[in-house]
């Protein structure tokens, strides 16, 4: 990971602070010929294939420098296949993420709620936190929460109330989908290089063949890719927005 001058600034100040937790940059510095103890990353999305779409390459790319990764789907897709009933849709859109999930060397969890009606209720909160506390997580991924998808929005607000309950307990940063379209107001704080593992996230993506594959690049997946490799000048990148501190978001560049 390329990391900008404000970002530069930012980790020699968690450096300096004595903090125990990890950002983003620094866990991608570690590789599997370091001796240390892996960590544990987890990526929460609404549905099958969010996460694969949204941080897919930076998924891989940290299992690849040998940490361990965990996926939590806030729902299976229920509502996602047309003349599908929610059972059938489940079925097939399980698979679909478990084939991903293994490309991707990450483990699914299912969280058990329905596409197209997600609950953020203390009940929902609490189902999340005891699956996110049982993966003891080092840093984790979400959807921003200005997205246009209220599946999205509940994925992000569970995990953001988590997050809030122990702050010190995982680092968290927000991932962009169909930017434009479903996430808005998105200023990045953080890119990590995937052109080494862009193709990995593309098949994981693929592995969805029920959710028109194509059509989630042709969303703007590809340009996106694209257009955040340059601002960090690689030949394709993810954009992650850094939860910096309680109850604020960082949206510095």
């Amino acid at each position: 990971m390329q990391v900008k001058p404000n970002n530069r600034r930012q980790f020699v100040k968690t450096i300096s602070s004595g903090l125990t937790l990890l950002t983003l940059p620094q866990l991608l510095q570690f590789h599997k010929k370091d001796t240390f103890s892996s960590k544990k990353v987890v990526c929460v999305g609404a549905h099958p294939d969010d996460p694969e779409s949204g941080c897919g390459g930076t998924l891989a790319k940290l299992a690849i420098a040998g940490h361990s990764v965990t996926i939590i789907y806030l729902t299976t897709g229920e509502a996602g296949i047309p003349n599908q009933t929610h059972a059938e849709a489940a079925n097939i859109r399980k698979k679909e993420a478990i084939n991903a999930c293994h490309l991707l060397n990450a483990q699914p969890i299912f969280a058990g709620q329905i596409d197209g009606a997600t609950i953020v209720s203390n009940e929902t909160l609490k189902q999340l936190q005891n699956l996110i506390n049982l993966e003891q997580p080092d840093i984790v991924f979400t959807h921003w929460p200005i997205d246009t998808h209220k599946d999205h929005q509940a994925a992000a607000l569970l995990t953001i109330q988590t997050w809030v309950a122990n702050p010190l307990k995982f680092e968290l940063y927000f991932f962009e989908v169909c930017t434009g379209e479903q996430t808005l107001v998105f200023k990045p704080t953080d890119w990590v290089d995937i052109s080494d593992t862009q193709t990995i996230k593309k098949n994981a993506v693929y592995c969805h063949t029920s959710q028109n594959p194509a059509g989630i690049y042709a969303c703007g997946h590809a340009i996106m890719e694209d257009f955040r490799g340059r601002e960090m000048g690689a030949k394709a990148a993810e954009a992650f927005v850094r939860m910096t501190g309680k109850g604020s978001i960082s949206l510095i560049r």
